[in-house]
């Protein structure tokens, strides 16, 4: 070997090796090593692996193949396993934080809980109740354990509008109470709706939920309604509730919803109970049910024999079902934004665990895993980047400390997220077996008595 030679290798060496040693320890709280991250280039998922997550303040401060903590930083050995960003719940339900309806009084925190045992580390509560604001200031505060919350305040419907001027004024108390938004409900009027949004674009607050019958899809597009949630709008726009929505019917509200550049949150596990197209026997059959207080589950489990809703219609559940799914595909397809969402807790719908039925549900309508996930992610994390001051969805530098530890790569299963290895909401770890002895403890909490068991 030449003398240049041998002083190039050994130069080369040299430098490859002290680029391979650890950046200077950082002072943080929580280090969260040997994991494979998965991260978003557009809205393609990357796996970046061999990571190390660094936490402070209940954000992350650093990740990368180099990073380390102080001495006093709490280490969390991944064991090769792979991190995911928390999953947003786009329209979900959060109990008031008292006591209601018959509620036990521990109803609230356990409902909040079960949604970031399953890694639900977001919600954007939709429809406000008594005192649920302070569900909220105490989540943030840490002084109670929880999902971020975003919330509506109660409703706008038939039964809370009177008129177009009591509906403005109502939407300047929602803005002075602090909610995050206003909440949409069927029965309001059209000019009661267009007062709503007026001053809801004056006031600079979003609001969202349901397309009231007198309104339409149309006009809650060009009236600016942030999310439209379910599609039954969508299917009554074109009437097509008991026949099969055509080719040319979906290309319309695409491209309306598209053009309009609306959001939708689709909620098809809930729907398909609701409208009547589920299957009551497997329902029953879910294992989570046992996690809700007795009177709650035995509503459940008699929806079917009573038909007790206004959505439910037996000779035409199956028909929705389909147009449903048809309609997300195209939506999906034709490159509409679609946010995650399951409205738990509702019929069978338990808060968390109705991820995994959602993400079956849209597979079913042929959504790819890896979009999905970016609907619950990424996308949610650009829907609140424009409008709150909320770092969610990624696990990145900067972002609040939101992530599932998942023994295998949930890009290959969803089945990688039913038991994750522990979450971490907000710079706080749960491990397992923490999870596990709690949701056991209010499965305990909410058994029936003995002579009363199904």
């Amino acid at each position: 070997m030449s003398l240049l030679r041998l002083f190039s290798t050994f130069f080369c060496v040299a430098f490859l090796g002290a680029g391979a040693q650890a950046l200077p320890a950082i002072d943080v709280e929580t280090v969260v090593r040997n994991v494979n991250v998965i991260t978003w280039d557009g809205q393609r998922a990357r796996v970046q692996p061999q990571q190390s997550i660094a936490i402070r303040d209940g954000n992350i401060v650093a990740v990368g193949d180099n990073v380390a903590g102080s001495e006093a930083a709490k280490v969390i050995d991944g064991n090769g396993g792979y991190v995911m960003a928390g999953f947003t719940e786009m329209h979900g339900h959060v109990p008031a934080a008292v006591s209601f309806g018959g509620m036990p009084e521990r109803y609230a925190d356990d409902m909040l809980y079960l949604y970031i045992a399953n890694g639900v580390t977001t919600v954007r509560g939709m429809l406000g109740y008594t005192d649920q604001l302070q569900l909220k200031r105490d989540i943030a505060a840490g002084t109670r354990m929880g999902p971020t919350l975003v919330l509506a305040g109660p409703s706008f419907n038939d039964r809370t509008v009177t008129s177009p001027e009591q509906a403005a004024e109502r939407v300047r108390e929602h803005v002075a109470e602090g909610w995050d938004l206003l909440k949409i409900h069927p029965g309001l009027q059209l000019d009661e709706y267009r007062a709503v949004a007026a001053a809801a674009r004056e006031a600079g607050i979003d609001f969202a939920g349901h397309v009231p019958l007198e309104v339409g899809i149309d006009v809650a597009m060009a009236e600016g309604q942030r999310t439209i949630d379910h599609l039954d709008g969508y299917l009554r726009y074109v009437g097509a509730i008991d026949r099969p929505v055509t080719g040319a019917e979906l290309s319309q509200l695409v491209s309306m919803t598209v053009e309009s550049n609306t959001t939708v949150v689709a909620t098809q596990a809930l729907w398909a109970t609701l409208i009547g197209a589920g299957d009551a026997r497997q329902l029953a059959a879910y294992p989570e049910i046992l996690l809700v207080p007795q009177p709650v589950r035995d509503g459940w489990l008699e929806y079917y024999p009573r038909q007790g809703s206004s959505y439910f219609n037996a000779d035409t559940a199956a028909i929705q079902q389909e147009n449903r799914q048809r309609l997300l595909k195209a939506l999906y397809e034709g490159g509409a934004t679609i946010i995650f969402g399951t409205d738990a807790p509702q019929l069978f719908s338990v808060p968390g665990f109705s991820i995994h039925h959602e993400i079956r549900s849209m597979q079913d309508a042929g959504i790819p895993l890896e979009a999905i996930y970016y609907t619950a992610t990424a996308a949610a994390s650009d829907y609140f980047a424009e409008s709150h001051d909320l770092k969610i969805g990624h696990v990145a530098p900067g972002y609040q400390a939101d992530f599932i530890l998942l023994k295998d790569n949930p890009l290959e299963s969803a089945a990688a997220l039913e038991q994750p290895r522990g979450v971490m909401v907000r710079g706080q770890w749960l491990d397992r077996a923490t999870i596990d002895a709690r949701l056991e403890e209010i499965k305990a909490a909410y058994a029936a008595p003995p002579h009363t068991q199904p």
